[in-house]
């Protein structure tokens, strides 16, 4: 089996491989990186990577090359370029200040927000509050300056509505004290200049229309994903078999006969092919920033689907930029131990590892409010309430299923049981019906996966059955 690796700079990387128990040992070696051993996060440089997936066929990849396109951005330059942010990634708070009804909300009611200025650059931006059981009733408007172009965008909303993401009740993780809320991240690109506005809703009194009161603590979060990882070549290994078209930030281990080779060697019916997935390691996850612990589940009975609403302008080439942004904004703006979904899916159909601690284990994730415990979150990259997902993205839900439910003898046209840990839709205790491939807003009050991708799910599940050879 040939492998590449994957190294940032100046860093060096352990890797750890486990199996899960059902595999027998005869069976080649696959990637488990988030095994990686990382054992003391104050140590400096503390990083555990693998770079490690199994090939696609050649339809995502026709899928992933027709899929790449540029966004441009429109507005007048406001100034001069203020220079590179830091290479590793960072994140920046900006408290949001009080503006007067008279002022930039041109009369409306009293909000908080940024007038516009320059700062370091960023590529993904939120706005975050102190109580993570506080919703931000209003609307925000965020409009950003390319770094590429030094021209202004239009005026973009954030979804506010973001309480049926994260960890379950009762849970360490959402009790621990760092958490917070916040409003959904927003993919902008290299940008050097923000400017931000936050309206409360009017709520009608008796003397007059009132509002209702914003968050306390709000400010916004720029966050730099820093660069992608360096791939190394090893002599003696094809180029081939680190596709840079489907790849361009991933290292892969490449074995053509892996994926049909997996369901044979089980000893159990109805287990999809492995699909080649990036690992953390692939797309440059820092092992430094998670909680060092993992956290597992039973079993894995049903999938939630999602999308990751941060908008659709972003192109193949950045996906791994993507997912280390929204990993960056998961721990360090919401708080919460590691990213939050178990798997992300780009528009070209390449799967990525998230949450670290094994892609063939149960592993925790926050996800899914009240049904994280043992079920699995997917999302896909981008947003699709109005926009159509592409089928290469939906298909490779349905290849990631097939497999991933598979393991635990889960039929993906079939339905489960689940037991609420409590949401806004489901008060704790109840016992939900739901699909064994479900959308996010059939388990909370939502409207993720956004009502495109929803609608799709359907043909993902008869895909996956198929995919089992049901």
């Amino acid at each position: 089996m040939r492998a590449y690796f994957a190294t940032p700079v100046a860093l060096t990387y352990t890797v750890t491989l486990t199996l899960p128990l059902a595999i027998p040992l005869s069976l080649p070696l696959f990637l488990l990186p988030a095994n990686a051993a990382v054992t003391d996060r104050a140590a400096p440089g503390a990083r555990a990577s693998a770079a490690v997936a199994l090939r696609h066929d050649a339809g995502r990849e026709a899928d992933a090359a027709a899929s790449r396109t540029a966004p441009a951005d429109p507005g007048p330059d406001p100034g001069p370029d203020p220079g590179p942010g830091p290479g590793p990634g960072s994140t920046r708070s900006l408290p949001l200040t009080a503006f007067a009804a008279t002022d930039r909300l041109s009369g409306a009611a009293p909000g908080m927000g940024l007038t516009r200025r320059h700062v370091q650059r960023f590529s993904l931006l939120g706005v975050v509050w102190d109580d993570a059981d506080a919703e931000l009733r209003g609307t925000v408007e965020v409009r950003t300056r390319s770094a590429a172009t030094h021209t202004w965008s239009g005026w973009q909303s954030l979804r506010t509505h973001n309480r049926e993401h994260g960890a379950d009740p009762g849970t360490a993780e959402r009790a621990a004290a760092g958490v917070r809320g916040a409003t959904a991240p927003l993919w902008v690109g290299r940008s050097d200049g923000v400017e931000v506005r936050v309206r409360p809703t009017e709520r009608p009194g008796r003397a007059g229309p009132s509002h209702v009161p914003l968050p306390q603590g709000l400010r916004l979060d720029l966050v730099d994903p820093g660069d992608d990882p360096v791939r190394h070549g090893r002599a003696g290994v094809p180029a081939e078999a680190v596709p840079a078209e489907a790849f361009p930030a991933a290292s892969v281990r490449a074995d053509a006969n892996s994926a049909a080779s997996v369901s044979a060697a089980f000893a159990r019916p109805y287990i999809g092919p492995r699909p080649r997935i990036v690992t953390r390691g692939g797309w440059g996850a820092d092992e430094s920033l998670r909680e060092r612990r993992f956290g597992y589940s039973g079993t894995v009975t049903a999938a939630f689907i999602h999308h990751s609403a941060t908008g659709n302008n972003y192109t193949c080439r950045q996906s791994a930029s993507v997912l280390r942004a929204i990993y960056r904004y998961h721990v360090r703006s919401y708080g919460w131990r590691d990213f939050g979904y178990n798997f992300a899916v780009d528009k070209c159909g390449t799967i990525y590892e998230g949450r670290a601690g094994g892609i063939a284990k149960p592993v925790l994730g926050a996800h899914t409010l009240g049904f994280n415990k043992n079920t699995v979150g997917i999302a896909v990259l981008g947003t699709y309430n109005g926009t159509k997902p592409p089928t290469a993205a939906t298909t490779a839900v349905a290849r990631l299923t097939a497999w991933k439910l598979g393991l635990h003898g889960i039929n993906p046209r079939g339905t489960v049981t689940l037991t609420s840990a409590g949401s806004g839709k489901y008060k704790k205790g109840t016992r939900v019906g739901l699909h064994a491939i479900a959308g996010h807003r059939d388990g909370v009050n939502t409207d993720c996966p956004g009502s495109r991708l929803h609608a799709r799910l359907g043909t993902a599940r008869d895909k996956a059955a198929r995919y089992q050879g049901r």
